[in-house]
């Protein structure tokens, strides 16, 4: 239901009553005006977009906290980078204020602002993410009509081009590692993620088949290391190769089945953090092998196994990627020599096609054979 009565003072009070039997009213100086916001306010209505006023008038700050804890199918190592996203880079500039007080315009210069104060595109990325999620929720709550992060311009994605090493780089660092030679071999040939040969108990090494089986990954949450299940939340199988398999049994002797295969000097879970600063740097500079982390060698696991032949679902299942799709779009350029090949192929087999014989059936149920058309000679001269 809706009304416009002039009050005694002149103005124009426009007023309603929302689906839920709540009244709204708003005055104006102009009857047009007034009309104008209850034809505003009946089209809302009609659309299904309508937002109580009252819902929007939570702050962030308010609203972020209760959005964190709605968030349970995050794992830990997940929900941590958001928490603290909200608190260094969102609540200082929107914490104040109301929900639907929150402007595009407003979200657009606190991107420009993070870029300008020094913070990095991905960082810069990640927190507009998360601002999104926050109050794509609020739309979903009914407290917001419209999300006010969409169609924001963000800075683009410039990954550095990953670093694929051969096999005598990788031989060259697993020396230059030391004690850790196996953990750079296991990394760079098996494809693991380092939370996940972090997490690798003995258990978990069949010799006999030559395969690790990966249920765990080792993740530091706020100074605390966790073991949850790997990235895609999907256990794997996957191969070792012979050259390894040796070496890996001989890791695993003497040890509990429960006991880690790989751990810090101490005995203790090993640290991305610390390991690489122990360990992988000096044996980077050792080798002479320049700017590398230890993620390239996941990278290159993917690439010597396709050099080896391996098709898409094969280095899908060994990398434990969700999809097949997922591994050709982070590893689309190892596949391209494959076209090449297929053509080289095809190629091939066309030619082979050419050069043979071609037989047809005779009308008296021989068979005749026809010799491959020879080219025309040409004329002298």
């Amino acid at each position: 239901m809706t009304s416009i009565v002039m009050r005694p003072n002149g103005k124009w009070r426009a007023r309603y009553r929302d689906l839920a039997g709540h009244e709204h009213a708003r005055h104006f100086t102009r009857k047009v005006d007034a009309t104008r916001w209850l034809d505003s306010v009946t089209a809302a209505v009609e659309a299904g977009t309508y937002v109580d006023p009252n819902a929007g008038r939570c702050t962030l700050a308010e609203y972020a906290p209760l959005w964190l804890t709605r968030q349970v199918h995050l794992k830990p190592s997940t929900r941590s980078p958001y928490g603290a996203l909200v608190r260094c880079h969102i609540v200082p500039t929107f914490g104040a204020t109301p929900l639907a007080k929150v402007e595009r315009s407003a979200v657009a210069a606190w991107v420009v602002i993070m870029l300008d104060s020094g913070l990095a595109g991905p960082t810069v990325r990640h927190a507009h993410r998360v601002l999104h999620m926050i109050l794509n929720a609020a739309v979903d709550d009914g407290r917001l009509a419209r999300n006010p992060a969409s169609r924001v311009k963000l800075p683009r994605d410039r990954r550095r081009e990953k670093r694929f090493l051969t096999h005598p780089e990788v031989a060259a660092l697993a020396d230059a590692a030391g004690p850790d030679r196996l953990v750079i071999l296991v990394l760079a040939y098996c494809g693991l993620r380092f939370g996940e040969l972090a997490a690798l108990r003995v258990r978990n090494v069949d010799a006999l088949r030559r395969r690790l089986q990966i249920h765990k990954s080792a993740t530091e949450v706020d100074g605390t290391m966790v073991f949850g299940t790997p990235k895609s939340r999907q256990c794997r199988s996957v191969p070792v190769p012979r050259s390894l398999i040796d070496e890996l049994a001989a890791a695993c002797a003497g040890k509990a089945p429960s006991d880690l295969v790989f751990t810090a000097p101490q005995g203790g879970v090993l640290w991305l953090r610390n390991w690489r600063r122990r360990v992988f740097d000096l044996a980077v500079t050792a080798a002479g092998l320049g700017e590398l982390t230890p993620h390239e060698l996941r990278h290159t696991a993917a690439s010597l196994a396709v050099t080896a032949g391996a098709n898409v679902k094969a280095v899908q299942r060994m990398l434990g990627h969700a999809s097949a799709a997922m591994t050709l779009d982070v590893y689309s350029g190892l596949f391209d020599d494959d076209l090449d090949a297929v053509a080289d192929r095809l190629d091939a087999a066309a030619r082979t096609a050419r050069e043979l014989p071609a037989t047809k059936q005779h009308p008296d149920g021989g068979h005749v054979t026809t010799m491959p058309r020879q080219r025309a000679a040409q004329p002298a001269g």
